[in-house]
């Protein structure tokens, strides 16, 4: 019998459940650091720990996960997914967002907590799940995303202005059934 590699003893002991309120003080706190340090969030303000649980009940109540990867019982980052766009016509595409915590980078988490959201996206009746990657130079997310059937659909070139410099955005695309 063969001993288990790294990457699976590494998640043996992660579980992708439910974000809940009691997480959304972690998920707050990693986010932040995408905001105050990197071009993969557009947005440049912190949102509070209270506009986190607006925007996860928001998700909610639309039917649409929400969800954590805990890695010994800690929050080690987060995904969900939202409407792709508010006009009716695209109420079968979504769009999804995955945060890891900067330290837990290579651990397979974001590859869990992705194919999570195409697991509940896909059984509850949507077609199409869209990513828009901030920061065209995102080579994690967007090889994490290509690795999950994912194909680059275009690039929107310097349609974001941060840290004083513009940013384009990668739209990659799979088809959900």
């Amino acid at each position: 019998m063969s001993s288990p590699t790294l990457a699976s003893t590494a998640l043996a002991a992660l579980d992708i459940a439910d974000a809940e309120p009691h997480h959304m003080a972690r998920v707050q706190a990693i986010y932040s650091h995408y905001v105050q340090h990197d071009l993969c969030s557009f947005e440049e303000e912190v949102p509070t720990v209270a506009q986190m649980h607006t925007r996860r009940t928001d998700v909610l109540s639309r039917g649409l996960p929400y969800l954590v990867a805990l890695k010994d019982g800690e929050v080690a980052g987060y995904a969900y997914a939202s409407p792709y766009r508010a006009r009716s016509a695209y109420r079968h595409t979504v769009e999804d967002s995955i945060y890891v915590a900067p330290d837990m980078h290579g651990h397979g988490i974001g590859t869990a907590l992705l194919q999570a959201v195409i697991d509940r996206c896909t059984a509850a009746g949507f077609m199409q799940m869209v990513a828009c990657i901030g920061h065209s130079g995102n080579a994690g997310s967007q090889r994490l995303h290509a690795n999950l059937g994912f194909e680059t659909v275009g690039v929107l070139r310097n349609v974001g202005f941060k840290f004083g410099q513009w940013v384009d955005t990668v739209l990659m695309q799979r088809a959900l059934r």
